[in-house]
Protein backbone atom coordinates (compact mmCIF):
# COMPACT_ATOMS: atom_id res chain seq x y z
CA UNK A 1 0.00 0.00 0.00
CA UNK A 2 3.16 2.38 0.89
CA UNK A 3 4.22 2.07 -2.94
CA UNK A 4 1.22 2.39 -4.25
CA UNK A 5 0.40 5.81 -2.76
CA UNK A 6 3.90 7.01 -3.73
CA UNK A 7 3.30 5.85 -6.99
CA UNK A 8 -0.18 8.57 -6.68
CA UNK A 9 1.82 11.28 -5.59
CA UNK A 10 5.20 11.17 -8.12
CA UNK A 11 2.58 10.83 -11.24
CA UNK A 12 4.67 7.75 -12.25
CA UNK A 13 1.77 5.46 -11.16
CA UNK A 14 0.76 5.13 -15.01
CA UNK A 15 4.26 4.60 -16.14
CA UNK A 16 4.75 1.59 -13.89
CA UNK A 17 1.41 -0.14 -15.09
CA UNK A 18 2.50 0.56 -18.57
CA UNK A 19 6.61 -0.59 -18.58
CA UNK A 20 6.94 -2.07 -15.11
CA UNK A 21 9.26 -1.58 -13.08
CA UNK A 22 12.77 -2.64 -13.97
CA UNK A 23 14.43 -2.97 -10.88
CA UNK A 24 13.86 -2.48 -6.83
CA UNK A 25 16.83 0.11 -7.16
CA UNK A 26 15.95 3.33 -9.27
CA UNK A 27 18.01 4.48 -11.87
CA UNK A 28 20.49 7.43 -11.40
CA UNK A 29 19.51 10.88 -11.96
CA UNK A 30 21.68 13.32 -13.97
CA UNK A 31 21.96 15.90 -10.90
CA UNK A 32 25.04 16.29 -8.84
CA UNK A 33 24.01 17.09 -5.22
CA UNK A 34 21.02 15.98 -3.61
CA UNK A 35 18.47 17.46 -1.17
CA UNK A 36 19.42 17.24 2.22
CA UNK A 37 16.27 15.88 4.46
CA UNK A 38 15.33 14.28 7.54
CA UNK A 39 15.35 10.81 7.31
CA UNK A 40 16.59 7.82 9.55
CA UNK A 41 20.34 7.01 10.15
CA UNK A 42 19.80 3.93 6.86
CA UNK A 43 18.66 6.51 4.53
CA UNK A 44 22.38 7.80 2.32
CA UNK A 45 22.59 10.40 0.04
CA UNK A 46 23.82 9.66 -2.96
CA UNK A 47 25.25 12.06 -5.55
CA UNK A 48 24.97 11.47 -9.13
CA UNK A 49 27.90 10.60 -11.00
CA UNK A 50 29.22 13.49 -13.54
CA UNK A 51 29.77 11.02 -16.02
CA UNK A 52 25.99 9.85 -15.75
CA UNK A 53 24.14 9.86 -18.78
CA UNK A 54 21.61 12.85 -20.06
CA UNK A 55 18.92 12.63 -21.82
CA UNK A 56 18.79 13.02 -25.65
CA UNK A 57 16.37 16.50 -25.27
CA UNK A 58 18.86 18.64 -23.76
CA UNK A 59 22.37 18.55 -21.65
CA UNK A 60 20.01 19.09 -18.67
CA UNK A 61 17.46 17.08 -19.26
CA UNK A 62 17.92 13.55 -17.05
CA UNK A 63 16.08 10.87 -17.07
CA UNK A 64 12.87 10.47 -14.32
CA UNK A 65 12.96 7.14 -12.07
CA UNK A 66 9.52 5.63 -11.83
CA UNK A 67 9.56 4.65 -8.78
CA UNK A 68 10.32 8.09 -6.95
CA UNK A 69 8.41 9.16 -5.14
CA UNK A 70 10.29 13.27 -5.12
CA UNK A 71 9.30 14.96 -8.26
CA UNK A 72 12.88 16.50 -8.82
CA UNK A 73 16.23 17.14 -6.85
CA UNK A 74 17.48 14.25 -4.63
CA UNK A 75 16.67 10.43 -4.14
CA UNK A 76 16.27 9.09 -0.91
CA UNK A 77 16.86 5.40 -0.94
CA UNK A 78 17.16 3.08 1.81
CA UNK A 79 20.53 1.43 1.67
CA UNK A 80 19.72 -2.25 1.94
CA UNK A 81 21.49 -4.25 5.49
CA UNK A 82 23.07 -6.87 5.95
CA UNK A 83 20.28 -8.94 7.45
CA UNK A 84 17.51 -7.31 5.00
CA UNK A 85 16.26 -5.71 7.65
CA UNK A 86 14.69 -2.28 7.02
CA UNK A 87 16.68 -0.24 10.25
CA UNK A 88 19.75 -1.54 12.10
CA UNK A 89 20.17 -1.69 15.82
CA UNK A 90 20.36 1.70 17.69
CA UNK A 91 24.11 0.63 18.45
CA UNK A 92 24.87 0.39 14.71
CA UNK A 93 23.29 3.47 14.24
CA UNK A 94 25.39 5.46 16.22
CA UNK A 95 28.55 3.62 15.26
CA UNK A 96 27.39 4.64 11.31
CA UNK A 97 26.36 8.44 12.66
CA UNK A 98 29.94 8.36 14.11
CA UNK A 99 31.79 6.48 11.35
CA UNK A 100 30.47 9.78 8.58
CA UNK A 101 32.66 11.86 11.06
CA UNK A 102 35.63 9.86 11.03
CA UNK A 103 36.42 7.99 7.72
CA UNK A 104 39.05 9.49 5.65
CA UNK A 105 37.97 10.70 2.32
CA UNK A 106 39.75 8.08 0.58
CA UNK A 107 37.29 5.41 2.38
CA UNK A 108 34.75 7.79 1.53
CA UNK A 109 35.46 7.84 -1.77
CA UNK A 110 35.27 3.91 -2.15
CA UNK A 111 31.96 3.60 -0.59
CA UNK A 112 30.18 6.19 -2.48
CA UNK A 113 27.89 7.06 0.32
CA UNK A 114 28.33 8.87 3.52
CA UNK A 115 25.62 10.92 5.95
CA UNK A 116 27.36 14.29 5.69
CA UNK A 117 26.44 16.51 8.55
CA UNK A 118 24.46 19.98 6.95
CA UNK A 119 26.73 22.55 6.14
CA UNK A 120 26.68 25.87 5.26
CA UNK A 121 26.47 25.06 1.49
CA UNK A 122 23.43 22.42 1.81
CA UNK A 123 20.83 25.35 2.61
CA UNK A 124 21.37 27.26 -0.70
CA UNK A 125 20.14 23.66 -2.52
CA UNK A 126 21.23 21.79 -5.70
CA UNK A 127 23.95 24.66 -6.19
CA UNK A 128 24.86 24.65 -2.65
CA UNK A 129 25.91 20.89 -3.04
CA UNK A 130 27.72 20.96 -6.24
CA UNK A 131 29.72 23.80 -4.42
CA UNK A 132 30.26 22.01 -1.40
CA UNK A 133 31.19 18.65 -3.34
CA UNK A 134 33.83 20.40 -5.60
CA UNK A 135 35.25 21.48 -2.47
CA UNK A 136 35.47 18.19 -0.59
CA UNK A 137 36.88 16.54 -4.07
CA UNK A 138 39.92 19.53 -3.99
CA UNK A 139 40.43 18.77 -0.32
CA UNK A 140 40.73 14.74 -1.12
CA UNK A 141 42.96 15.08 -4.35
CA UNK A 142 45.15 18.13 -3.02
CA UNK A 143 44.89 20.29 -6.16
CA UNK A 144 41.92 21.85 -8.23
CA UNK A 145 40.45 19.24 -11.09
CA UNK A 146 36.60 19.61 -10.38
CA UNK A 147 35.20 22.16 -12.36
CA UNK A 148 31.82 24.14 -12.41
CA UNK A 149 30.31 24.21 -16.12
CA UNK A 150 28.16 26.57 -17.58
CA UNK A 151 25.15 24.24 -17.22
CA UNK A 152 25.97 23.55 -13.47
CA UNK A 153 27.01 20.22 -13.77
CA UNK A 154 30.27 18.99 -12.36
CA UNK A 155 33.01 17.53 -14.56
CA UNK A 156 37.08 17.00 -14.62
CA UNK A 157 39.04 19.73 -16.18
CA UNK A 158 40.66 17.47 -18.21
CA UNK A 159 37.29 16.32 -19.66
CA UNK A 160 37.33 20.27 -21.18
CA UNK A 161 38.91 20.50 -24.45
CA UNK A 162 39.16 23.79 -24.57
CA UNK A 163 40.75 24.60 -20.88
CA UNK A 164 44.20 25.00 -20.39
CA UNK A 165 45.63 22.61 -17.45
CA UNK A 166 48.67 23.08 -15.46
CA UNK A 167 51.73 21.46 -16.93
CA UNK A 168 50.85 22.91 -20.71
CA UNK A 169 53.83 24.57 -22.68
CA UNK A 170 51.08 26.56 -25.20
CA UNK A 171 50.40 30.10 -24.81
CA UNK A 172 48.98 32.09 -22.40
CA UNK A 173 45.93 33.24 -24.16
CA UNK A 174 42.68 30.39 -23.73
CA UNK A 175 41.67 31.47 -27.33
CA UNK A 176 44.95 30.10 -28.90
CA UNK A 177 44.78 26.69 -26.91
CA UNK A 178 42.60 23.61 -28.89
CA UNK A 179 43.25 20.46 -27.21
CA UNK A 180 45.27 19.07 -24.67
CA UNK A 181 47.63 15.88 -25.32
CA UNK A 182 50.11 14.35 -22.32
CA UNK A 183 49.63 17.51 -20.59
CA UNK A 184 50.81 19.62 -23.19
CA UNK A 185 48.91 22.15 -24.67
CA UNK A 186 48.82 23.16 -28.99
CA UNK A 187 48.11 26.42 -30.18
CA UNK A 188 46.91 27.60 -33.95
CA UNK A 189 50.09 27.40 -35.27
CA UNK A 190 50.27 23.57 -34.61
CA UNK A 191 46.96 22.16 -34.42
CA UNK A 192 45.66 22.60 -37.67
CA UNK A 193 47.09 20.41 -39.97
CA UNK A 194 47.38 20.63 -44.62
CA UNK A 195 44.23 18.71 -45.49
CA UNK A 196 46.66 16.45 -47.16
CA UNK A 197 48.90 15.87 -44.27
CA UNK A 198 45.75 14.67 -42.73
CA UNK A 199 44.65 12.28 -45.13
CA UNK A 200 48.00 10.22 -44.20
CA UNK A 201 47.09 7.26 -42.85
CA UNK A 202 49.65 8.16 -40.39
CA UNK A 203 47.94 10.96 -38.82
CA UNK A 204 46.58 11.11 -35.32
CA UNK A 205 42.84 10.93 -35.41
CA UNK A 206 42.62 13.57 -33.00
CA UNK A 207 44.12 16.06 -35.47
CA UNK A 208 41.20 14.55 -38.02
CA UNK A 209 38.68 15.05 -35.29
CA UNK A 210 39.78 18.53 -34.30
CA UNK A 211 39.45 19.66 -37.94
CA UNK A 212 35.79 18.62 -37.78
CA UNK A 213 34.81 20.51 -34.46
CA UNK A 214 36.52 23.80 -34.58
CA UNK A 215 34.51 27.02 -36.10
CA UNK A 216 35.70 27.38 -39.70
CA UNK A 217 34.92 30.88 -39.08
CA UNK A 218 37.24 31.06 -36.50
CA UNK A 219 39.75 29.24 -38.78
CA UNK A 220 39.37 32.22 -41.40
CA UNK A 221 39.87 34.77 -39.01
CA UNK A 222 43.19 32.59 -37.93
CA UNK A 223 44.71 32.16 -41.57
CA UNK A 224 43.87 36.07 -42.31
CA UNK A 225 46.23 36.90 -39.40
CA UNK A 226 48.84 34.65 -41.31
CA UNK A 227 48.31 36.17 -44.59
CA UNK A 228 48.82 39.32 -43.19
CA UNK A 229 51.91 38.44 -41.49
CA UNK A 230 53.33 36.93 -44.45
CA UNK A 231 53.17 33.27 -43.33
CA UNK A 232 51.36 31.95 -46.49
CA UNK A 233 51.76 27.92 -46.39
CA UNK A 234 50.25 28.55 -42.32
CA UNK A 235 47.19 30.48 -44.14
CA UNK A 236 46.68 28.43 -46.80
CA UNK A 237 46.85 25.10 -44.57
CA UNK A 238 44.19 27.15 -42.18
CA UNK A 239 41.78 28.12 -45.16
CA UNK A 240 41.81 24.26 -46.23
CA UNK A 241 40.74 23.27 -42.85
CA UNK A 242 37.72 25.96 -42.55
CA UNK A 243 36.91 24.17 -46.31
CA UNK A 244 37.30 21.09 -45.39
CA UNK A 245 34.45 21.48 -42.50
CA UNK A 246 31.83 23.79 -44.70
CA UNK A 247 33.72 23.11 -48.43
CA UNK A 248 30.39 25.44 -49.89
CA UNK A 249 31.45 28.64 -48.30
CA UNK A 250 32.83 30.92 -51.52
CA UNK A 251 35.39 33.47 -49.24
CA UNK A 252 36.82 30.09 -47.95
CA UNK A 253 37.62 29.48 -51.52
CA UNK A 254 38.37 32.89 -52.32
CA UNK A 255 41.33 33.28 -49.17
CA UNK A 256 42.44 30.29 -49.98
CA UNK A 257 42.87 31.38 -53.47
CA UNK A 258 45.15 34.58 -52.30
CA UNK A 259 46.93 32.13 -50.24
CA UNK A 260 48.12 29.94 -53.46
CA UNK A 261 48.62 32.86 -55.60
CA UNK A 262 50.99 34.28 -52.66
CA UNK A 263 52.85 31.23 -53.14
CA UNK A 264 53.04 31.24 -56.48
CA UNK A 265 50.73 28.55 -57.54
CA UNK A 266 48.77 30.69 -60.20
CA UNK A 267 46.61 27.77 -61.74
CA UNK A 268 45.97 25.99 -58.65
CA UNK A 269 44.72 29.89 -57.35
CA UNK A 270 42.63 30.09 -60.56
CA UNK A 271 41.08 26.68 -59.92
CA UNK A 272 40.11 27.95 -56.66
CA UNK A 273 38.15 31.14 -57.93
CA UNK A 274 36.42 29.20 -60.25
CA UNK A 275 34.95 27.62 -57.53
CA UNK A 276 34.26 30.28 -55.50
CA UNK A 277 31.90 31.97 -58.25
CA UNK A 278 30.02 28.28 -58.71
CA UNK A 279 28.89 28.05 -54.95
CA UNK A 280 28.05 32.40 -55.28
CA UNK A 281 28.18 33.90 -59.20
CA UNK A 282 27.37 37.10 -57.87
CA UNK A 283 30.62 37.04 -55.49
CA UNK A 284 32.50 40.39 -56.56
CA UNK A 285 35.48 39.81 -55.01
CA UNK A 286 36.29 36.49 -56.09
CA UNK A 287 35.36 37.29 -59.67
CA UNK A 288 38.02 40.22 -59.44
CA UNK A 289 40.84 37.81 -58.13
CA UNK A 290 39.97 35.18 -61.41
CA UNK A 291 40.45 38.39 -63.36
CA UNK A 292 43.74 39.47 -62.02
CA UNK A 293 45.10 35.93 -62.34
CA UNK A 294 44.06 36.09 -66.20
CA UNK A 295 45.50 39.39 -66.64
CA UNK A 296 48.76 37.73 -65.36
CA UNK A 297 48.55 34.49 -66.68
CA UNK A 298 47.68 36.44 -70.30
CA UNK A 299 44.67 35.33 -70.74
CA UNK A 300 42.95 38.88 -71.71
CA UNK A 301 39.36 38.50 -73.12
CA UNK A 302 38.33 36.27 -69.94
CA UNK A 303 40.32 39.09 -68.08
CA UNK A 304 37.67 41.61 -68.84
CA UNK A 305 34.58 39.23 -68.77
CA UNK A 306 35.53 38.37 -64.97
CA UNK A 307 35.92 42.93 -64.51
CA UNK A 308 33.01 43.34 -65.27
CA UNK A 309 30.89 41.18 -63.13
CA UNK A 310 33.41 42.03 -60.16
CA UNK A 311 31.68 45.84 -60.06
CA UNK A 312 33.12 47.79 -57.76
CA UNK A 313 35.38 45.37 -56.35
CA UNK A 314 37.44 45.79 -60.23
CA UNK A 315 41.11 46.26 -59.75
CA UNK A 316 41.47 49.67 -61.90
CA UNK A 317 45.11 49.35 -62.59
CA UNK A 318 45.09 45.79 -63.79
CA UNK A 319 41.99 46.61 -65.99
CA UNK A 320 44.54 49.14 -67.52
CA UNK A 321 47.44 46.03 -67.50
CA UNK A 322 45.00 43.77 -69.53
CA UNK A 323 44.37 46.74 -72.02
CA UNK A 324 48.04 47.06 -72.82
CA UNK A 325 48.82 43.27 -73.05
CA UNK A 326 45.77 42.96 -75.31
CA UNK A 327 47.26 45.66 -77.70
CA UNK A 328 50.55 43.92 -77.62
CA UNK A 329 49.07 39.71 -78.04
CA UNK A 330 47.16 41.83 -81.30
CA UNK A 331 50.82 42.85 -82.60
CA UNK A 332 52.26 39.30 -82.07
CA UNK A 333 49.47 37.72 -83.85
CA UNK A 334 49.75 40.02 -86.81
CA UNK A 335 54.07 39.66 -86.51
CA UNK A 336 53.64 35.96 -86.52
CA UNK A 337 51.46 35.33 -89.51
CA UNK A 338 54.19 37.51 -91.35
CA UNK A 339 57.16 35.82 -89.74
CA UNK A 340 58.13 39.04 -88.82
CA UNK A 341 60.43 37.76 -85.64
CA UNK A 342 62.17 40.42 -84.80
CA UNK A 343 58.81 42.33 -84.03
CA UNK A 344 56.96 39.53 -82.84
CA UNK A 345 60.04 39.07 -80.03
CA UNK A 346 59.51 42.76 -78.92
CA UNK A 347 55.50 42.90 -78.42
CA UNK A 348 55.91 39.51 -76.87
CA UNK A 349 58.37 40.94 -74.50
CA UNK A 350 56.40 43.99 -74.04
CA UNK A 351 53.35 42.04 -73.65
CA UNK A 352 54.99 40.20 -70.42
CA UNK A 353 56.43 43.59 -69.09
CA UNK A 354 53.29 45.25 -68.78
CA UNK A 355 51.92 42.47 -66.65
CA UNK A 356 51.94 39.08 -68.00
CA UNK A 357 54.84 37.62 -66.07
CA UNK A 358 52.95 34.58 -65.83
CA UNK A 359 51.66 33.70 -68.97
CA UNK A 360 53.42 30.49 -70.80
CA UNK A 361 52.13 30.88 -74.14
CA UNK A 362 53.66 34.64 -74.68
CA UNK A 363 56.97 32.83 -73.29
CA UNK A 364 56.56 30.46 -75.84
CA UNK A 365 55.80 32.85 -78.07
CA UNK A 366 59.14 34.56 -77.72
CA UNK A 367 60.75 31.79 -77.72
CA UNK A 368 60.12 30.96 -80.62
CA UNK A 369 60.97 34.38 -82.53
CA UNK A 370 64.38 33.62 -80.90
CA UNK A 371 65.01 30.25 -82.07
CA UNK A 372 63.27 31.51 -85.73
CA UNK A 373 66.56 34.25 -85.93
CA UNK A 374 69.16 31.22 -84.77
CA UNK A 375 69.15 32.63 -80.60
CA UNK A 376 68.62 29.09 -79.44
CA UNK A 377 70.70 29.96 -75.91
CA UNK A 378 68.53 32.62 -75.71
CA UNK A 379 64.93 30.53 -76.64
CA UNK A 380 66.25 28.23 -74.05
CA UNK A 381 66.68 30.56 -71.35
CA UNK A 382 63.70 32.42 -71.88
CA UNK A 383 61.79 29.35 -71.29
CA UNK A 384 63.32 28.60 -68.49
CA UNK A 385 62.28 32.05 -66.76
CA UNK A 386 58.39 31.50 -67.60
CA UNK A 387 56.20 29.49 -65.67
CA UNK A 388 56.41 25.53 -65.63
CA UNK A 389 53.14 24.23 -65.43
CA UNK A 390 51.92 20.84 -65.48
CA UNK A 391 50.77 19.99 -68.99
CA UNK A 392 47.51 18.37 -67.21
CA UNK A 393 46.96 21.50 -65.32
CA UNK A 394 47.65 23.98 -68.58
CA UNK A 395 44.78 21.10 -70.14
CA UNK A 396 42.63 22.33 -67.54
CA UNK A 397 43.06 26.10 -68.01
CA UNK A 398 43.95 26.78 -71.65
CA UNK A 399 41.80 24.48 -73.05
CA UNK A 400 43.33 21.64 -75.73
CA UNK A 401 44.24 24.19 -78.29
CA UNK A 402 46.37 26.38 -75.98
CA UNK A 403 47.78 23.57 -74.73
CA UNK A 404 49.10 22.03 -78.03
CA UNK A 405 50.50 25.26 -78.90
CA UNK A 406 52.45 25.06 -75.51
CA UNK A 407 53.67 21.86 -76.17
CA UNK A 408 54.64 23.03 -79.65
CA UNK A 409 56.98 25.79 -78.29
CA UNK A 410 58.87 23.29 -75.82
CA UNK A 411 59.33 20.70 -78.25
CA UNK A 412 61.19 23.13 -80.53
CA UNK A 413 63.80 24.31 -77.86
CA UNK A 414 63.89 20.58 -76.48
CA UNK A 415 65.47 20.13 -80.08
CA UNK A 416 67.45 23.10 -79.71
CA UNK A 417 68.62 21.56 -76.54
CA UNK A 418 69.57 18.14 -77.87
CA UNK A 419 66.62 16.79 -76.15
CA UNK A 420 65.35 14.81 -78.72
CA UNK A 421 62.91 12.14 -77.51
CA UNK A 422 60.85 14.40 -75.50
CA UNK A 423 60.80 17.05 -77.98
CA UNK A 424 58.91 13.35 -80.14
CA UNK A 425 57.00 12.74 -77.38
CA UNK A 426 55.70 16.52 -76.49
CA UNK A 427 54.56 16.82 -80.54
CA UNK A 428 53.12 14.01 -80.51
CA UNK A 429 50.93 14.80 -77.45
CA UNK A 430 50.47 18.18 -79.31
CA UNK A 431 48.76 16.58 -82.57
CA UNK A 432 46.41 14.29 -80.37
CA UNK A 433 44.96 17.80 -78.68
CA UNK A 434 44.78 19.67 -81.66
CA UNK A 435 44.40 17.45 -85.28
CA UNK A 436 43.89 20.05 -87.09
CA UNK A 437 46.95 21.87 -86.43
CA UNK A 438 49.28 21.53 -89.39
CA UNK A 439 52.15 23.25 -87.66
CA UNK A 440 52.17 20.05 -85.61
CA UNK A 441 52.61 18.00 -88.08
CA UNK A 442 55.70 19.81 -89.68
CA UNK A 443 57.29 19.79 -86.19
CA UNK A 444 56.81 16.15 -85.74
CA UNK A 445 58.32 14.88 -89.17
CA UNK A 446 61.28 17.04 -88.59
CA UNK A 447 61.75 16.09 -84.95
CA UNK A 448 61.32 12.42 -85.54
CA UNK A 449 64.37 12.77 -88.76
CA UNK A 450 66.75 14.61 -86.23
CA UNK A 451 66.11 11.97 -83.67
CA UNK A 452 67.19 8.91 -85.62
CA UNK A 453 69.84 10.68 -88.00
CA UNK A 454 71.51 11.34 -84.41
CA UNK A 455 70.60 7.94 -83.17
CA UNK A 456 72.05 5.99 -86.51
CA UNK A 457 75.33 8.84 -85.55
CA UNK A 458 76.05 7.71 -82.30
CA UNK A 459 76.14 4.40 -83.23
CA UNK A 460 78.27 4.45 -86.35
CA UNK A 461 80.41 6.56 -83.96
CA UNK A 462 80.74 4.07 -81.53
CA UNK A 463 81.57 1.64 -84.35
CA UNK A 464 84.54 3.50 -85.75
CA UNK A 465 83.00 4.10 -88.87
CA UNK A 466 83.41 7.72 -88.36
CA UNK A 467 82.84 8.71 -92.16
CA UNK A 468 79.37 7.36 -92.44
CA UNK A 469 78.40 8.94 -88.44
CA UNK A 470 80.00 12.06 -90.54
CA UNK A 471 77.32 11.52 -93.17
CA UNK A 472 74.63 10.38 -90.72
CA UNK A 473 74.68 13.39 -88.53
CA UNK A 474 74.78 15.67 -91.92
CA UNK A 475 71.35 14.30 -92.58
CA UNK A 476 69.98 15.40 -89.42
CA UNK A 477 71.60 18.77 -90.06
CA UNK A 478 69.22 18.52 -93.65
CA UNK A 479 66.32 19.03 -91.33
CA UNK A 480 67.88 21.04 -88.99
CA UNK A 481 70.90 23.24 -90.33
CA UNK A 482 71.71 25.21 -86.57
CA UNK A 483 70.93 22.21 -84.35
CA UNK A 484 74.44 22.49 -81.82
CA UNK A 485 74.25 19.04 -80.81
CA UNK A 486 74.64 17.61 -84.23
CA UNK A 487 77.07 20.40 -85.34
CA UNK A 488 79.18 18.95 -82.34
CA UNK A 489 78.44 15.48 -82.92
CA UNK A 490 79.85 15.62 -86.66
CA UNK A 491 82.95 18.08 -85.93
CA UNK A 492 84.24 14.74 -83.42
CA UNK A 493 83.87 12.32 -86.61
CA UNK A 494 85.50 15.11 -88.52
CA UNK A 495 88.40 15.43 -85.71
CA UNK A 496 88.83 11.66 -85.59
CA UNK A 497 89.34 11.92 -89.48
CA UNK A 498 92.43 14.55 -88.95
CA UNK A 499 90.21 17.07 -90.41
CA UNK A 500 90.54 19.97 -87.80
CA UNK A 501 89.67 23.05 -89.96
CA UNK A 502 86.44 21.61 -91.03
CA UNK A 503 85.92 20.30 -87.08
CA UNK A 504 86.43 23.98 -86.21
CA UNK A 505 84.20 25.13 -88.15
CA UNK A 506 80.98 23.17 -87.05
CA UNK A 507 82.04 24.08 -83.43
CA UNK A 508 81.85 27.31 -83.73
CA UNK A 509 78.65 27.18 -85.89
CA UNK A 510 77.08 25.57 -82.64
CA UNK A 511 78.89 28.53 -80.48
CA UNK A 512 76.97 30.80 -82.85
CA UNK A 513 73.47 29.92 -82.01
CA UNK A 514 74.70 28.46 -78.10
CA UNK A 515 76.88 30.32 -76.34
CA UNK A 516 76.99 28.33 -73.51
CA UNK A 517 77.32 24.93 -75.20
CA UNK A 518 80.45 23.69 -73.35
CA UNK A 519 80.72 20.47 -74.92
CA UNK A 520 81.45 22.47 -78.11
CA UNK A 521 83.50 24.98 -76.53
CA UNK A 522 85.74 22.51 -75.04
CA UNK A 523 86.25 20.35 -78.36
CA UNK A 524 87.07 23.51 -80.18
CA UNK A 525 89.97 23.95 -77.48
CA UNK A 526 91.35 20.44 -78.02
CA UNK A 527 91.25 21.58 -81.67
CA UNK A 528 92.70 24.54 -81.56
CA UNK A 529 95.78 22.51 -79.11
CA UNK A 530 96.36 20.05 -82.05
CA UNK A 531 96.55 22.72 -84.48
CA UNK A 532 98.89 24.90 -82.17
CA UNK A 533 96.67 27.39 -82.19
CA UNK A 534 97.52 28.55 -78.42
CA UNK A 535 95.90 31.94 -78.20
CA UNK A 536 93.08 30.83 -79.56
CA UNK A 537 93.25 27.85 -77.29
CA UNK A 538 93.69 30.05 -73.92
CA UNK A 539 90.96 31.80 -74.85
CA UNK A 540 88.24 29.00 -75.20
CA UNK A 541 89.95 27.79 -71.61
CA UNK A 542 89.39 30.65 -69.68
CA UNK A 543 85.93 31.26 -70.88
CA UNK A 544 84.85 27.49 -69.57
CA UNK A 545 87.08 28.01 -66.54
CA UNK A 546 84.68 30.77 -65.65
CA UNK A 547 81.50 29.29 -66.12
CA UNK A 548 83.15 25.97 -64.36
CA UNK A 549 86.30 26.54 -62.53
CA UNK A 550 86.06 22.47 -61.69
CA UNK A 551 86.11 21.48 -65.57
CA UNK A 552 89.43 19.10 -64.88
CA UNK A 553 89.75 18.78 -69.03
CA UNK A 554 89.64 22.51 -69.42
CA UNK A 555 92.46 22.63 -66.71
CA UNK A 556 94.64 20.56 -68.39
CA UNK A 557 94.38 22.32 -71.84
CA UNK A 558 94.88 25.35 -70.04
CA UNK A 559 97.85 24.91 -68.45
CA UNK A 560 99.24 23.42 -71.50
CA UNK A 561 98.35 26.37 -73.61
CA UNK A 562 99.98 28.61 -70.96
CA UNK A 563 103.09 26.83 -70.82
CA UNK A 564 102.92 26.32 -74.85
CA UNK A 565 102.71 30.58 -74.36
CA UNK A 566 105.85 30.64 -72.24
CA UNK A 567 108.09 29.00 -74.29
CA UNK A 568 110.36 31.52 -76.03
CA UNK A 569 109.59 31.54 -79.88
CA UNK A 570 111.97 30.21 -82.79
Amino acid sequence: MGDNSQQKRSGCGLLNAVFGRRSIWPRRSTSTGSLQSSTPNNITRIPSSPMSKRHKGGADDAFLDSSSNHKQGDRIIARPLPNHSKSPPVHQQHEASQASYQETPASRNQRGYVQKKKGPHESLGISGELDSMITDHQISKGFNTLVRASSSNVMLRGDLGNLRQPGGNADTNPSNVYYQANGKCSTSANVVKKKEESDKPGCSPLCRALSTRMDPEELKIMGNEDYKNGRFAEALALYEAAISIDPNKASYRSNKSAALTALGRLLDAAFECREAIKIDPFYQRAHNRLATLYVRLGETEKAAHHFKQSGSEADPDYMTKARRIQIHLNKCSEAKKLREWNTLLKEAGLAIAAGADSAPLIFGLKAEALLKMNRHQEAMETMGKGPDFEIGECIRFFGPIGSASLLLFRAQVDMAAGRFDDAVAAVERASTLDTNNKEANMILKRARAVMIARSNGNELFKAGRYSEACVAYGEGLGHDPYNAVLLCNRAACRAKLGQFEKAVEDCSSALEVRAGYAKARLRRADLYAKMNNWAACLQDCEVLMKENPDNVEAGTIFKEAKAQLGKPRD
